[in-house]
């Protein structure tokens, strides 16, 4: 099966993701400087969640140029990950209006639950590939992405005593994946 229109449905998929997103943010109350204070942290929450979809986004693509053999269980994976991404404009305008132990749980399972998908497809990916294939060198063991679900399960938790650092333990995730991994890129080119 070609890999085409599971990358261009999942393009689709997270564009349409991000403009949910977008049209949840809305304008301050007034045109003051006070007004505009006020938004600020669902104005952060945006750019997080954006950098989330952004990361997925780009890692799916790399991940995508090494791929030359897609089945019907990868695209099934492939489903499930969005399906969980679909998910980010609901948890981040929940936190953004209600900040709070089970909003930001809530966030941290639909960035656990994403992470668990991608590495999912992942394994699929490479049951479909040789073990010499390019995509195998490229992803190797994936710790990173064992890592960051290990932190969004601490943060979940950590959730329900320390919102705020809980959100930090996101960020830190965030942080991790915004290093460029140039591991499919150099075996590519």
């Amino acid at each position: 099966m070609h890999k085409g229109r599971l990358e261009a449905f999942s393009d689709g998929v997270m564009a349409i993701i991000i403009t949910v997103m977008l049209l949840e943010l809305h304008e301050p109350a007034g045109g003051g400087l006070a007004d505009l204070s006020a938004a600020v942290p669902k104005l952060l929450l945006y750019l997080l969640s954006f950098v989330f979809l952004g990361i997925y986004w780009n890692n799916h693509h790399h991940m995508f140029q090494a791929t030359q053999r897609v089945t019907g269980a990868v695209l099934w994976a492939n489903m499930h990950l969005l399906f969980w991404l679909s998910l980010i404009p609901f948890v981040t305008n929940w936190m953004g209006e209600h900040f709070g132990p089970l909003p930001v749980a809530a966030y941290g399972a639909v960035l656990f639950a994403s992470g668990v998908a991608y590495y999912i497809l992942s394994r699929l990916l490479l049951r479909a590939h040789d073990a010499k294939s390019v995509l195998a060198q490229a992803i190797g063991r994936d710790a990173k992405g064992v890592v960051s679900v290990l932190i969004y399960v601490l943060g979940i938790v950590v959730a329900a005593f320390e919102p705020r650092v809980a959100c930090g333990l996101y960020i830190v995730v965030a942080l991790m994946w915004l290093v460029p991994d140039r591991r499919i890129e150099s075996l590519l080119h």
